[in-house]
């Protein structure tokens, strides 16, 4: 990963005088032009460095600049470390080890035990209790594709059931709502789409690469949208899954209605998503009004009494 990379030839230099553009390349694995480009990154990312040649000749960081484990406060350290940990809980790969042991090697020793609390008091895992097995396996084939610019073939099943096989070019994964997506160019579409990994089946990676083009972000942000097309629908729920309700909108919204109840000002938008939801609730939630919501979600138990008594 070119990140890792740059981070660990920072390192190196500021271990050691001087590194012949040849020795970082056999280190890394790469070409000396591609160091060459790793080094004019560094240098734009304000870090100094210095290229002599002939015999003994090479890369260093000049003297007049100096980076100590003191940059790094105890607050900075214990920021870097919980982002990187709750990071590696969610997408696991051997740069993250890397980068954690790099961070780690910053911590004073008289500090470690008191980094080590501040770290652990934030812990983020969005894995769910029960999940699709692929999609570990997934996301790594989908980071070495990332990683490698090569394209991808799967086959996908949409939210209506319809199954089509694509190849496409990825170039980003994107975690949102506690499920994953990768954005990428289709090119049974000849457009960007945004495919989530648990309607994907039969992922096989490429052998050849591709060139990127212009990329075009996926939009994430739908609030706006969301306002437009939202109302207030009025429930009636027992106290038994006030939790679960509590996921979609906030403890202002409950009015208590006896000891056992309460009316609930429940955010809602007309589509099967949101109908999905009142009915994963059961017979602890009665939708009171608007009546075209209500008559509705009854055509919908019709349905489900007339499939068992079948």
């Amino acid at each position: 990963m070119k990140v890792d990379r740059l981070v660990s030839i920072i390192m190196i230099l500021l271990e050691k005088k001087r590194v012949s553009a040849q020795k970082l390349a056999d280190t890394f694995e790469v070409s000396p032009r591609t160091i060459y480009r790793d080094i004019d990154t560094i240098s734009m990312a304000g870090i100094p460095i210095r290229s002599t040649s002939g015999v003994g000749g090479g890369f260093e960081i000049m003297p007049d600049y100096k980076v100590d484990k003191k940059v790094f406060s105890a607050d900075d350290l214990s920021a870097l470390l919980m982002g990187l940990s709750n990071l590696y809980n969610i997408v696991r790969g051997d740069e993250l080890i890397h980068a954690l042991a790099k961070v780690k090697s910053f911590i004073p020793a008289d500090r470690a035990k008191d980094i080590e609390l501040k770290v652990n008091q934030i812990c983020i895992d969005l894995s769910p209790w029960v999940s699709n097995r692929n999609t570990q396996s997934y996301l790594e084939i989908i980071k070495t594709a990332l990683q490698e610019n090569r394209a991808i073939s799967f086959s996908y099943i949409d939210r209506h059931g319809n199954k089509t096989t694509r190849t496409v070019e990825p170039y980003q994964l994107v975690l949102k709502s506690n499920h994953w997506y990768f954005q990428g160019y289709c090119y049974s579409r000849n457009d960007y789409r945004l495919f989530r990994l648990s309607r994907m089946t039969d992922l096989q990676m490429k052998k050849d690469t591709f060139v990127p083009r212009a990329y075009q972000k996926p939009i994430l942000d739908i609030a706006e949208i969301v306002e437009t097309l939202q109302i207030e629908i009025k429930i009636r729920i027992h106290k038994s899954i006030m939790d679960r309700v509590l996921d979609f909108c906030a403890y202002e919204h409950f009015t208590p209605d006896d000891d056992e109840y309460y009316i609930v000002d429940f955010p809602f938008i007309d589509r099967d998503y949101y109908y999905d939801i009142l009915l994963s609730f059961g017979d602890k939630c009665e939708c009171l009004e608007p009546l075209h919501i209500r008559e509705k979600i009854k055509y919908k138990v019709h349905n489900i009494v007339a499939l068992y008594d079948n």
